[in-house]
């Protein structure tokens, strides 16, 4: 139809364009935000050990310092996301980073344990608002052939997170700072990065497809795509008029869209593979310290905290980016089924062969096996699912809600694994990490399409409807 072929003339620029200088600029925006919830995310397990003799932190206390912050993120996501889809993309972008900034300031002033848990709480909702956010603005602004790689480089800067806390920390600890300077420090440092480009996020213009769809605003939309490919470049409009501030009650009905077909068994596919994904590696990640603590109990927190940093640095960095390397070769789906296999055929060697769970050669060996699938698997994969199969008046939600069950998913295995150590072991807990990772290849096979090589339009199943000139707005998509 005419206006169908109108609409892909609009966005055809933007899907076929080469990667931009404003491609990289919403990345690193997007991705500096990363790196500060994976540091601010990870950094609190070394912190507990240091304040557990200060604040005399009990198990639990531990337990819920580790993972308050996780659960506080599936609010942060859940009400980011869906004020991104009300609001616009633009309107909510860089409110989300300076919330984590200032609890990550605020944290490091704490003077007990239930001023930090508070300030923990804050952090973790600015952690789920970037979630929400930075995935989705990304893919908005993507083109077809490198949607995947654009999106994952974002989610891969989680990897210099996960390397700068153990390395800062060792700083510290092998200087031999006082604790009670070092954890404040450790915690303050976060706001940082995040602070660097809270003005960078608020300059971000709105997405073209959040102006087209939502807003039915077709030269806004129009402008957006200019902006991002530069060089006065100018998309065809094929004549249709602009149509601005198309009533919301014009909307269709957010919940009837997410639980209509496909979306209801993509969002269960997006959604709980992201839950089962989390709960193993922040399980790991956060609670390595006291892993590694009943794998050597008689070695030190430097010598911990190095060994950590070590697994990062040789499985889990690389992993990242072999992933973000093949997401538009391969395929998401490919790479996340096939991550979810390594990982369950790591941990159940650890549970299940003698000696894998007490001796330090062959654990280190297989953890690390199961950190660089992890990353070069569901854990990339997880984050930029969502942004790509979900209609754009639901985006947001769709990655909200996802994102919002991993971190939950993540709040249970920081708050469990603790515990699990000393009732089950080592052993007993990678068996339990194997049989999660098993469900999420199920889930994964069955719930999840591919949408590699796709347009946002084709990969979400949308057919949107551009205004004519003299007729009524459709200011969304319908599903086709």
């Amino acid at each position: 139809m005419a206006e169908q072929a109108a609409v892909e003339d609009l966005f055809r620029p933007l899907d076929e364009a080469e990667i931009s200088q404003k491609h990289w600029l919403t990345v690193l925006t997007a991705g500096m935000g990363f790196f500060t919830d994976a540091y601010d995310l990870f950094i609190i397990g070394t912190v507990t050990v240091l304040l557990t003799p200060i604040f005399h932190l009990s198990t639990n206390q531990i337990s819920l310092l580790n993972s308050i912050s996780l659960l506080a993120s599936v609010f942060g996501a859940l009400i980011f996301g869906r004020l991104m889809d009300r609001l616009g993309r633009k309107r909510v972008y860089g409110l989300e980073i300076a919330l984590l900034s200032l609890g990550a300031v605020l944290s490091a002033l704490s003077w007990n344990f239930t001023s930090l848990l508070i300030f923990r709480i804050i952090v973790g909702i600015g952690v789920g608002g970037d979630y929400a956010t930075s995935s989705v603005i990304t893919a908005e602004y993507a083109n077809r052939r490198s949607r995947g790689r654009l999106v994952g480089t974002v989610f891969a800067m989680q990897a210099f997170g996960l390397i700068a806390g153990p390395a800062i920390a060792s700083v510290f600890l092998g200087a031999g700072v006082s604790t009670h300077v070092a954890w404040r420090v450790m915690l303050g440092l976060g706001a940082i990065p995040a602070l660097s480009v809270v003005y960078l996020r608020r300059k971000i213009k709105e997405t073209p497809r959040f102006r087209l769809v939502v807003e039915g605003d077709v030269a806004g939309a129009a402008e957006a795509v200019s902006w991002t490919l530069g060089d006065g470049a100018q998309p065809s409009t094929n004549g249709h008029r602009q149509a601005h501030g198309a009533a919301r009650s014009s909307l269709p009905n957010v919940r009837a869209r997410l639980t209509s077909r496909p979306f209801l068994l993509r969002l269960i596919g997006t959604a709980g593979s992201w839950f089962l994904l989390d709960i193993a590696f922040y399980g790991n990640s956060v609670s390595s310290p006291l892993i590694l603590k009943q794998l050597e109990p008689h070695g030190t927190l430097l010598a911990h905290t190095l060994t950590s940093l070590a697994i990062f640095v040789v499985a889990a960095f690389p992993g990242y980016w072999m992933a973000v390397w093949l997401m538009d070769r391969i395929g998401r789906k490919r790479i996340q089924w096939q991550g979810f296999t390594m990982m369950a055929i790591a941990f159940g060697a650890i549970g299940l062969i003698p000696g894998a769970a007490t001796d330090t050669a062959p654990f280190l060996i297989l953890f690390g096996i199961s950190y660089f699938f992890t990353e070069f698997g569901p854990n990339v994969t997880t984050f930029v699912y969502p942004s790509e199969v979900f209609p754009t008046s639901v985006r947001g939600l769709g990655e909200g809600i996802s994102a919002g069950s991993g971190k939950f998913g993540a709040f249970l295995g920081a708050l469990i694994v603790p515990h699990l150590l000393k009732s089950i072991g080592i052993s007993g807990v990678m068996e339990i990490m194997a049989v999660v990772s098993l469900v999420g290849i199920g889930l994964t096979l069955v719930a999840l399409p591919e949408p590699m090589g796709k347009t946002l339009e084709e990969s979400s199943e949308e057919t949107i409807v551009l205004p004519l000139s003299g007729t009524t707005p459709v200011p969304a998509a319908s599903v086709a």
